[in-house]
């Protein structure tokens, strides 16, 4: 089932242009093992759902998958050979804006081998440039130093 809002605000968006790294959701949080990105685009709401079905059938009920992004942007488009004029076309399909940095997807519950192969699946799905990560200890901070 493809996601979307349950209601917006706005039924259609402007397109933006997608500056700057991601400041937040870079991190793996929810897992052990991550997917991001290295590059910025759009990703529709049936390619997260490809990338789910992917990851769900290499883990097959041993470890869990967590998907970091939601698909908030309506993306118009108007039908083939209209004149120009007569407005905005109506909304095709949402899509997840990503920045470079952005946490795609995370798994828990399974070996980092079985995960590398598992995210390699989904990232091979992905219209952007992906990277394997892992989650990093957290670093000490200077209150709990002293």
């Amino acid at each position: 089932m493809s996601r979307m809002p349950r209601r917006v605000k706005y039924r259609k968006s402007q397109r933006r242009r997608i500056r700057g790294n991601a400041t937040r959701g870079n991190k793996v949080v929810l897992g052990e093992f991550g997917l991001q990105s290295t590059q910025a685009g759009y990703i529709k709401a049936a390619t997260i759902e490809a990338g789910r079905i992917a990851a769900q059938q290499y883990v097959r009920g041993i470890g869990r998958l967590f998907i970091r992004m939601f698909p908030q942007k309506s993306v118009t488009s108007r039908p083939l050979e209209t004149r120009m004029g007569k407005g905005k076309g109506e909304v095709d399909y949402w899509a997840a804006v990503v920045k470079p940095g952005t946490v795609l997807y995370e798994l828990s519950g399974v070996t980092e081998e079985q995960a590398r192969i598992c995210l390699a699946r989904v990232a091979h799905k992905m219209p952007v440039r992906c990277r394997f990560v892992r989650k990093r200890p957290d670093l000490v901070t200077t209150a709990e130093s002293k």
